[in-house]
């Protein structure tokens, strides 16, 4: 009982770790930092995603209003020239306001700030922010639950082979059920409400997001096989999981679903 604790443990801590890593590093993730003006440190987070409705706010700490700042941008993957808006300064902030896109619309940005002595331009390329639509808490709650059970069973499957306990074939079981609801059903789901197709992976997009998701299950069904065949098979057990696992390791929504405004070009709308 004790070690079935610790192996659980061990592959609940793993899966976090591993969620924390894919999530912290994908290109939705928000870039932060800090600058310096007169001594004070000013910090800042710069979104690279908005699902609300209305334009998207971007605000910048300003203590003392002592800063101002320029707000650049324009859509991603287009012809557009840049655009340049002086941010407004409230309640000891900057704020400024990216246009409001369709799901998938995206928009590249720069934030300058200046005190009159100094001027700083916060990130050396531009920040780009990726539109999304809302997605109902009763579909998305679920899908990250279920893709969280899958990824910890995974982990915990692996780690039974390698043991060589006798659970490997029931938590391998589990693992497919899991990916196959939260992955497959519930995941296009997600997608369509958020970018307004059910699928954008092979064959009809790049979406690493939908390619992983079904490369994954095609292993573990590969495993559940074997190990019907064989309730001893230790090698595809641990070869799903090692799979998974790298599968994890990709950032999330890399090469994700985005509209090419070359291929359609139409001039931005301005915020209100």
């Amino acid at each position: 009982m004790k070690n079935n604790f610790i192996l659980w443990l061990a592959a609940f801590l793993f899966t976090v770790g591993s969620a924390y890593y894919q999530r912290t590093t994908g290109p939705t993730y928000p870039i932060t930092g800090e600058t310096e003006f007169g001594g004070e440190s000013i910090r800042y987070k710069l979104i690279r995603t908005y699902g609300g409705e209305g334009d998207a706010e971007i605000s910048i700490s300003n203590p003392g209003g002592k800063l101002s700042g320029v707000f650049t941008y324009k859509r991603f993957k287009s012809f557009d020239e840049w655009t340049e808006a002086e941010m407004i300064s409230s309640d000891g902030k900057l704020i400024a306001y990216v246009p409001h896109q369709p799901p998938a619309g995206k928009v590249e940005y720069y934030v300058t700030l200046t005190d009159g002595d100094k001027t700083v331009k916060l990130t050396d390329e531009p920040v780009i922010i990726r539109f999304k639509g809302d997605v109902p808490a009763f579909v998305l709650i679920p899908h990250i639950i279920l893709m969280f059970l899958a990824m910890m069973f995974s982990a915990r499957t692996g780690i039974e082979a390698i043991v060589k306990g006798s659970r490997t074939f029931k938590y391998a079981l589990y693992t497919t059920v899991f990916l196959i609801v939260g992955g497959l059903i519930l995941g296009p789901v997600v997608q369509k409400y958020a970018f307004g197709a059910y699928w954008t992976g092979w064959p009809l997009g790049t979406d690493l997001t939908d390619n992983k998701t079904a490369v994954s299950v095609i292993f573990w069904l590969i495993a559940i096989y074997a190990l019907w065949k064989n309730r001893a098979n230790r090698i595809w057990p641990i070869i799903a999981a090692i799979v998974l696992l790298m599968i994890y390791l990709i950032p999330h929504s890399m090469r994700g679903s985005e509209i090419d405004h070359t291929a359609h070009p139409q001039v931005i709308e301005q915020p209100q």
